[in-house]
């Protein structure tokens, strides 16, 4: 299973977290929102609770949390948000799944559209070189504090779920099937285990290696899909 390529993006993301927690926030409520839809109980649905555990990794206010909630529960009224999935050929021939939650369809469209565009792309299908992956992100400093590295633990991992382990300067990347993810990251809390990040994830079968140059036209098409408001996410075939 090829590599994850996540662990330099979030390092990103927590240093400027400080410089746009407003924007991050926003961002974060739609998330709250849409997983609330299927119940507004995070002990009841698991998709709730990892929203909630990412808005709180950040210190998002309560009343904003609360606020997400009802609104995706139905019971403060105001625009319905969508989950919106876009596929298309970036900088240098790059594939990127671009996953974005949005109150208004076509301007989210036309937005897409037009980065995609602006940096020498198009809209198109390229989902065939991705599957679905429960991903859990454990930090190195984790693994040292709590000792992960010996065979049992990946052995219990296994047990639990996981169907690949991936170990890197920065962490260790646990891949599981979808509907395995849940089982994991609960495996892990039971053994008060901290994660970076616990998602379903699109993850490219075939990943490409870029040049210096086209790195850096695909990490400034990245820079502008991180600061859309609707984007929430991307994946990309890109090796970074």
């Amino acid at each position: 299973m090829s590599g994850h390529s996540k662990w330099a993006t979030t390092k990103r993301q927590k240093a400027v977290v400080d410089a746009k927690k407003g924007a991050i926030f926003t961002k974060l409520g739609k998330l709250i929102a849409i997983a609330a839809r299927k119940g507004g109980d995070p002990t009841a649905n698991f998709s709730l609770r990892i929203a909630i555990d990412k808005a709180k990794a950040i210190n998002m206010p309560k009343d904003n949390i609360d606020r997400a909630v009802k609104r995706g529960t139905g019971e403060s009224g105001g625009a319905q948000i969508e989950e919106l999935i876009y596929e298309g050929l970036g900088p240098a021939k790059t594939q990127f799944i671009v996953k974005c939650l949005s109150d208004n369809k076509n301007r989210t469209a036309a937005e897409i559209r037009h980065l995609f565009s602006k940096h020498g792309g198009s809209l198109g299908t390229v989902m065939w070189n991705f599957a679905q992956h429960g991903i859990i992100m454990i930090a190195s400093e984790e693994i040292n504090n709590k000792k992960l590295t010996d065979e049992n633990f990946e052995l219990e991992l296994i047990d639990a779920g996981a169907e690949d382990i991936q170990k890197e300067d920065q962490g260790m990347t646990i891949y599981t099937a979808p509907l395995d993810l849940q089982k994991t990251k609960q495996f892990l809390e039971s053994k008060n285990i901290k994660t970076e990040s616990a998602e379903v994830e699109y993850v490219t079968k075939e990943p490409i290696n870029l040049s210096d140059e086209e790195k850096i036209k695909v990490e400034k098409f990245i820079e502008e899909l991180k600061n859309s408001e609707d984007v929430s996410d991307y994946y990309t075939n890109a090796n970074l």
